[in-house]
């Protein structure tokens, strides 16, 4: 048994297991940390994984990206003339539902509108008319901050439509009628 021991340990120690490095699927970064001191192993993004090289430079360079934290006002850049951005005040709200169906579909989201210009009815074909391009502009939105965020940047003024909270519903039955409970003791004869 002694021998056998020996022979393996000679084995282990050859020229050739010294000179070459041992495989690892691992990262340099993983293998100096102690595997012992780990509770999990490191989870990576299936996106990461799946990406292709050049997809994995342009997702550095766009992390690398500086954000400015001061609010810009793009106003003189967007072409809008002046007399709709100083004069005009914006409509932030929530939809609301649909009174001809039960379903909520349409009212996760907030609208800006503009508030309505001149109107006039067009003489020849009765058409009702404006000269307003942004009268019938309407955009979404997740959330109100958003709006309000888009309006200041483009340096618009605005209101918040907040919606009336809806009354809960308390669960009625036609049971109810019929119990006889001590808040119910009264006869019916």
């Amino acid at each position: 048994m002694l021998k056998v021991l020996s022979a393996t340990t000679r084995l282990s120690r050859t020229a050739l297991s010294r000179s070459l490095p041992s495989f690892s699927t691992s990262s340099s970064r993983l293998a100096a940390e102690d595997p012992i001191s780990r509770k999990e192993a490191p989870i990576l993004d299936n996106e990461t994984v799946l990406a292709l090289p050049d997809e994995v430079k342009e997702k550095t360079v766009h992390d690398a990206t500086i954000a400015v934290s001061t609010k810009v006002d793009i106003t003189p850049i967007t072409g809008v003339p002046e007399e709709h951005i100083k004069t005009r005040r914006v409509r932030i709200y929530q939809p609301s539902k649909n009174a001809m169906q039960s379903g909520t579909s349409n009212t996760h989201h907030w609208e800006m509108e503009f508030d309505t210009r001149q109107r006039w009815e067009n003489p020849l074909m009765g058409w009702t008319s404006t000269g307003d391009p942004l009268s019938n502009m309407k955009i979404q939105f997740a959330t109100p901050d958003e709006a309000i965020e888009h309006c200041e940047k483009n340096g618009l003024v605005w209101y918040l439509d907040v919606p009336k909270r809806e009354k809960e519903l308390k669960p009625k039955s036609y049971g109810i009628n019929f119990a006889w409970n001590r808040r119910t003791r009264v006869s019916t004869k």
